[in-house]
């Protein structure tokens, strides 16, 4: 019986999806709503996150606008966007929060680079050790007698090349995320 790698193939999955999620925040340059995905402010004693309480739409390449549904929040969202690392300073006109994204400057674009480079790194960790997790299970089987030797060495070829083509996809999604910073 050879190992199900369909356990293993999901972690690997959601490991992708957490980078791409995490990449999404990045700032490169244009407007991206998704940067202030991750913003709270206090919303009656409880922190709440920004994109439940506010609409948030990219009015041109350039600038988002966020306007609260509670205008008294309107002080409250805009100290949280002061205050997380969107790096953007809020400008209120008393009715919404205008973000109008800087040209990046070669130094900041460098430093983003270098941090889609750890962030996937990280993420090729998370994979490698997903591919232990899963080899050391087909050692167990094999121990346990549930598996045979040219089963488990089929395991560990499946394992591994599902590991291969993980890690690919997160070189891919680096080297895309990079471009896109470096391009603008």
């Amino acid at each position: 019986m050879k190992l199900d790698t369909k356990l293993y193939e999901g972690k690997m999955q959601k490991t992708i999806s957490a980078l791409e999620e995490n990449l999404a925040t990045v700032r490169a340059g244009q407007a991206n709503p998704a940067v202030l995905s991750k913003v709270t402010f206090e919303y009656y004693g409880a922190p709440t996150l920004l994109n439940t309480m506010a609409d948030i739409k990219v009015a041109d390449s350039k600038t988002i606008t966020v306007t609260p549904y509670d205008r008294s929040t309107l002080k409250a969202i805009e100290k949280a966007i002061l205050a997380s690392d969107v790096g953007i300073t809020p400008s209120n006109d008393g009715t919404l929060i205008r973000l109008v994204f800087p040209q990046l400057t070669e130094e900041r674009r460098r430093e983003l680079t270098k941090k889609v480079q750890r962030d996937a790194e990280e993420s090729k960790v998370a994979v490698r050790n997903i591919r232990r997790d899963a080899n050391d299970e087909t050692k167990k089987q094999k121990k346990d007698g549930a598996m045979t030797e040219d089963e488990a060495k089929q395991s560990d070829k499946t394992v591994q090349d599902l590991t291969d083509k993980y890690i690919r996809k997160i070189d891919e999604i680096a080297a895309k995320k990079s471009a896109e910073i470096m391009k603008i």
